[in-house]
């Protein structure tokens, strides 16, 4: 079967960037995808199986190989990596009827740009070939760096391998479903994902379907037209629009309503966003990032979360591990802290002493890396120039934060007073550096602001107490 031959001779060759190679053993299904790229206007030939597609390789030398996974003697995954060892700079796409997880992230690792599921759609096919366009048409152009150069800490063996697996989806144009408990990182996970992407130097926006209410939230994912409703006095472009070739972060996804969902479906599974009070419907060139803190699929199972949409979202799940199961990492993220919140305050780097480390690796950290943070701000305003101690480690309990060290003459620092005190001096310092915005300050210290009025109620009669 000699068919990739007659399909498209070769003649004078066109520029390598304009060249793609179809490899099917399907021939059917191989003649279809080479019409489909030709109608785009690329020069196009086909190859029956992988150990045709490397010998056309050589001589044919595409900027692109679209390449199926099952094939007789040579598959899809070692064509990649063969592909890749003779001409490191051709791009690959796998397409596959037996998509997992694990098959696209290890296609990743190998060298594929992106995966496509059969069956697929031809404006699907477009897509991805103009999104790997749009990164430059000479195949030695390297991707650009990331702008987002901010890292996750971490040392925990676990944590590291999730990473290595997120590299690689990072590249795909995959949508990415986090999950993970409050507190564990998934917005930073999601803009590490965004920063390693071919999307980097893109939009990268972050709604939080938590934080508005649903009339609001349609407007601002969706946007709408002037007049649309009352109070409509201009139009409004949503974050699907603003997103526009980049990564839209849903925080929080499994807050959104049912109605809204349905909206929602159509977007990701479209790329078309219809505004509120529009004609026409808008196209998106889009990644969609989702976090949750609850599972989605037992969401579905109580109907308050769409199946289909679930499945939409669901093409790469991923979680995130509580800090309770990285203790290695609580004393990496301990220092960090420190010295973040020292250099925030003007106050020199303080030492952590070992047992209060010891008290931080004891702790089951409900409030994971958030809890860890606002519990080492407190630690390093409470030490001051002093070395942080056990006394300095103020605990959530019971809505309040506590210390759970006694204390004792020796257990405290010289000149910092009791515990109640240091605790009153914390707060009225915090408060000074927020102007007295008691929800900034709250925030900032980790505690309710009914405690935070609560203790405010409690120093003030006090000092009437004293002054009387």
């Amino acid at each position: 079967m000699t068919d990739h031959n007659t399909e498209c001779p070769i003649t004078a060759l066109p520029a390598q960037a304009e060249r793609i190679l179809i490899v099917d053993d399907d021939s059917s299904m191989r003649t279809a995808l080479m019409e489909s790229v030709r109608r785009l206007g690329f020069d196009v030939q086909g190859a029956m199986d992988g150990a045709d597609a490397v010998a056309q390789v050589s001589r044919y030398k595409p900027w692109l190989v679209v390449t199926d996974l099952k094939m007789p003697r040579l598959g899809g995954l070692d064509l990649i990596k063969e592909i890749k060892s003779r001409s490191p700079q051709t791009l690959m796409v796998l397409m596959t009827a037996y998509g997992t997880v694990e098959t696209a992230v290890e296609a990743m690792k190998y060298g594929a740009s992106d995966y496509l599921l059969k069956p697929f759609s031809t404006d699907l096919l477009e897509r991805v070939i103009a999104n790997l366009k749009a990164r430059g048409t000479d195949p030695s152009t390297p991707s650009p760096a990331p702008i987002d150069q901010r890292s996750i800490l971490t040392q925990d063996p676990g944590m590291v391998r999730l990473l290595s697996t997120v590299e690689g989806v990072a590249a795909s144009q995959a949508t990415v479903l986090i999950n993970g408990e409050s507190g564990t990182g998934k917005e930073l996970l999601a803009r590490f994902i965004h920063s390693r992407s071919p999307r980097a130097h893109r939009p990268f926006i972050a709604v939080n379907c938590a934080a508005l209410p649903d009339g609001l939230l349609e407007s601002e994912l969706f946007g709408h037209e002037r007049g649309a409703f009352t109070g409509a006095i201009m139009k409004k472009i949503g974050k699907f629009e603003m997103a526009h070739t980049g990564t839209l972060l849903l925080d929080e996804i499994s807050e959104m309503n049912v109605g809204l969902q349905a909206k929602l479906l159509r977007v990701v599974q479209e790329r078309e966003v219809d505004r509120v009070g529009g004609r026409e419907p808008v196209s998106v060139n889009i990644r969609v990032i989702a976090t949750t803190n609850r599972s989605l699929y037992h969401e579905v199972e109580q109907g308050r979360f769409r199946e289909d949409l679930y499945y939409r979202l669901n093409v790469f799940p991923i979680t995130v591990p509580p800090l309770r199961e990285r203790p290695a990492d609580i004393p990496l993220l301990a220092r960090h802290f420190v010295a973040v919140s020292a250099a925030r305050n003007g106050l020199p780097l303080p030492t952590v002493s070992a047992e209060a480390y010891a008290m931080l690796e004891e702790r089951r950290w409900k409030g994971n890396v958030r809890e860890l943070e606002n519990v080492m701000e407190r630690a390093v305003l409470l030490a001051g120039n002093k070395p942080i101690l056990p006394v300095h480690i103020l605990l959530e309990s019971g809505g309040q934060p506590v210390s759970v060290a006694p204390v004792s003459p020796a257990a405290q620092p010289s000149g910092n007073g009791s515990l109640w005190e240091m605790e009153r001096d914390l707060i009225f310092l915090t408060l000074a550096r927020v102007r007295e915005n008691r929800t900034h300050a709250a925030k900032e210290l980790g505690i309710s602001i009914r405690t935070l009025r609560n203790k405010l109620r409690e120093y003030r009669g006090v000092n009437d107490q004293v002054s009387a």
